[in-house]
């Protein structure tokens, strides 16, 4: 199928991470574009203010005319739209053509050699470095990412110079990624999640395994050391590790610390890079750092490229984001939505914040997660000083019998914790003093920091 007879693009869901940049290429492109979604956001603001036409209602009848027609119209919807929504509705009888955001992913990553990084936690920074490191280069390359880049400032990168290289975010939820067939693939972590698509961890494995056996014959899988990702059939597929030990084909030696950021000389296959220092604090910013730099480092990029981008890095929005920072207080907010994220966030803010009461809010995301992995989600927070658990976000959901926050709170060990609903949470900060205090979670929590951040500066 061709993507040259369609005039239109039509996306519901427009504000989801994923939808806008793509929203944000097909303006580019000279598309008209256009979409629903069920709440306004700084990315339809963004999007607006690029002439894209969103409304917040879902309502058949607010769909402009020009995308009435189905000869000439492409509707994009993402997994997490409800099948009861009255426009996908609409679409669906008038006979127009359909497709997931995997699936245009899939399709428009056909005219690239594509490098796509996928995993359980780490895929967003470890891809906005990679696009950063390429795109600030000699190299080049577009990128399709799942978080918005502080460098960049968007989540849709055009930096290609010429070789066309993509640098894509491969999201296991719903198996999209098994929409790539990448030349270059990086798999950051395997961890169990999605386990209302999955079932189980055997088949969230199963998934990346066959992954990992998508890249293209002579292409190139980077891997973190220990996963015990099959191997690839002899395809001429070369495979290597990457972590922070020296088990690994690309590993750091020669570690300095400074306010949180890394120093360190990177081992290779082909020798060692010296004088590399990472501009964002955190040691799972650090690791990823490694990945993406082994990607980087494959797809030729120079030394002094390399060094530039890792230091000139600014991260990404909700990744161990620093929001205020006072003599008093420090306001951290991250997208951690699953154990082992909430788990490397608290440590990275041990590291770069030592000997320091952290508080830390979280929402949880979805019924089925928190039904899941209650007690690892209890045994992460209870590595806080103070946890304030907020009602679970519901996203794509209906409510599970018994399954509430206070599922988490009865599995904590630490007495230190409070339930409490957003508009309590902003009172209770008012009238307590907090040291370092972390926002975490996928839903809305991250609305909530333009307030939290006005309270910090009135004390």
């Amino acid at each position: 199928m061709s993507m040259e007879q369609y005039l239109g693009v039509y996306f519901l869901g427009i504000g989801g991470i994923g939808m806008s940049a793509l929203a944000r290429y097909f303006a580019l492109k000279g598309r008209v574009v256009a979409g629903y979604d069920r709440t306004p956001s700084a990315i339809t603001s963004q999007l607006a203010e690029m002439g894209i036409g969103i409304h917040f209602i879902d309502d058949a009848e607010l769909i402009p005319s020009e995308f009435r027609n189905p000869a000439t119209t492409l509707v994009v919807y993402t997994p997490a739209v409800p099948e009861t929504l009255a426009e996908l509705a609409y679409f669906r009888r008038g006979g127009f053509q359909l497709l997931k955001r995997a699936q245009v992913l899939g399709m428009l990553s056909l005219g690239y050699q594509t490098l796509a990084v996928a995993g359980t936690h780490g895929k967003t920074t470890t891809s906005t470095l990679l696009a950063y490191l390429l795109g600030s280069s000699s190299v080049g390359c577009d990128a399709f990412l799942g978080g918005i880049s502080k460098n960049f400032g968007s989540n849709l990168v055009t930096a290609d110079k010429g070789r066309k290289l993509l640098v894509a975010e491969a999201d296991e939820y719903d198996r999209s990624f098994l929409n790539l067939h990448p030349q270059l693939a990086v798999i950051t972590s395997v961890d169990p999640d999605h386990l209302d698509i999955y079932g189980d961890y055997e088949r969230v494995v199963e998934a990346f395994n066959q992954f990992a056996g998508q890249v293209k014959p002579n292409g190139t899988l980077i891997a973190k050391s220990g996963l015990g990702i099959a191997p690839i059939p002899e395809r001429g597929v070369t495979r290597l590790t990457y972590g922070l030990s020296s088990d690994a084909d690309f590993y750091p030696v020669n570690l300095s610390l400074n306010e949180g950021c890394y120093g360190f000389s990177l081992e290779t296959p082909n020798g060692t890079i010296d004088d590399l220092k990472l501009g964002v604090p955190g040691l799972f910013n650090f690791e990823n750092s490694i990945a993406a730099a082994a990607a980087a480092i494959t797809c030729g990029i120079s030394h002094d490229e390399l060094r530039s981008g890792l230091l000139s890095f600014s991260g990404v929005s909700r990744r161990f984001d620093i929001r205020f920072k006072s003599s008093r207080t420090v306001y951290v907010d991250d997208y951690a939505h699953h154990p082992r994220e909430i788990e490397a966030m608290i440590e990275s803010a041990r590291q770069v914040y030592p000997n320091r009461k952290i508080t830390g809010i979280f929402q949880p995301h979805l019924y089925s997660r928190t039904r899941d992995f209650a007690f690892d989600f209890a045994r992460s927070l209870d590595k806080l000083d103070m946890a304030i658990l907020l009602d679970i976000y519901p996203a794509r959901e209906q409510p599970i019998e018994g399954i509430t926050s206070q599922t988490i709170a009865d599995k904590m060990n630490n007495p230190n914790r409070l339930l409490l609903d957003k508009a309590d949470l902003l009172e209770w900060l008012r009238k307590n003093d907090v040291d370092v205090l972390l926002t975490m979670g996928a839903g809305d929590i991250d609305r909530l920091a333009p307030e939290i951040v006005k309270i910090f500066e009135a004390k």
